[in-house]
């Protein structure tokens, strides 16, 4: 029986891989069935569709993650539930799906002070093949946290989906405060709604660092029970606390994408940039990245 399934003789004109990436994490840290792993340890990287850039621009699906999840599973197949992507490898996979689509060149803004009565504005062409290949070399993680001699610590890098949870949190927090600024609202609602909002923070502060916590050693054995971590961290003294913060704080300042150093050229010059080099800051807001 002639079978009624056809190839697509579009096919050949359909999307094809675009350029490869290695993960910071090697497939660490992803949960079973959210990464295929491949043999090569390199991801195929496509390049995003008309409906992808379409959801970059509703600002709920961006601001819930929904829009950026979709997105990176479409255009890395391997990659089955981007929820779980660790932190440090998401700006590899975010520049390398924006250099899929619009090429290795980037333009950004600058502006900074100039002469004194006037702020320069200026336009730069990133390289990020440059910065993609820097970001994929670089960033790596130690996820070993010494307390004492009876404890040791170990940390993963946090989850997309905690980073979207904490980005609303943290945003849920500025729209109280901004409601607590309000000249119309008496003093002594002001200060309920700041002790509100303070009181959130903290809760989310120590709710990321018994996420982060996935096994804890120490003289009597090791300890990897979730809840036990976290009934742990919530009674843990503040100097164990601190350690952790600090931890994290230094592996987030390792990891983070450094400024650019570019020679100051004659163009450059004459709109009154001094000096011989000029730092160009990198900050990939999704809302903007891929405008």
């Amino acid at each position: 029986m002639e079978s009624t399934l056809q190839k697509n003789p579009l096919s050949k004109y359909m999307r094809q891989p675009k350029i490869y990436i290695r993960l910071p994490s090697q497939g660490q840290y992803w949960p079973a069935g959210s990464l295929n792993s491949t043999e090569t340890g390199e991801y195929a990287v496509y390049s995003m569709t008309a409906r992808d850039e379409l959801m970059l621009k509703v600002p709920d699906a961006l601001l819930n993650g929904q829009a950026v999840v979709d997105v990176i599973q479409n255009c890395v197949p391997d990659i089955k539930d981007a929820w779980h992507v660790p932190a440090i490898d998401l700006d590899v996979i975010l520049v390398a799906i924006r250099i899929a689509t619009y090429g290795e060149k980037m333009k950004t803004p600058i502006n900074f002070e100039g002469s004194e009565d006037s702020d320069i504005d200026l336009e730069y062409a990133v390289d990020l093949r440059s910065v993609l290949d820097t970001l994929m070399d670089q960033i790596s993680w130690n996820p070993v946290v010494p307390i004492n001699e009876e404890m040791t610590m170990y940390i993963r890098p946090m989850p997309y989906s905690q980073q979207t949870k904490l980005g609303l949190q943290v945003f849920e927090t500025q729209k109280l405060i901004s409601i607590a600024n309000n000249e119309t609202i008496s003093d002594d609602d002001k200060l309920k709604v700041f002790k509100e909002s303070f009181g959130k923070l903290t809760t989310i502060t120590i709710d990321l660092a018994g996420d982060a916590i996935y096994k804890i050693d120490t003289v009597e054995g090791t300890v990897d029970n979730p809840q036990h971590i976290k009934e742990f961290v919530q009674n843990m003294d503040k100097d164990m606390f601190n350690k952790i913060q600090t931890h994290m704080e230094q592996l987030k300042e390792q990891n983070s994408i450094k400024p650019i150093v570019v020679p100051v050229t004659e163009d450059m010059r004459a709109k009154g940039v001094k000096g011989e080099t000029l730092e160009i800051p990198l900050a990939f807001d999704v809302s903007s990245f891929f405008g």
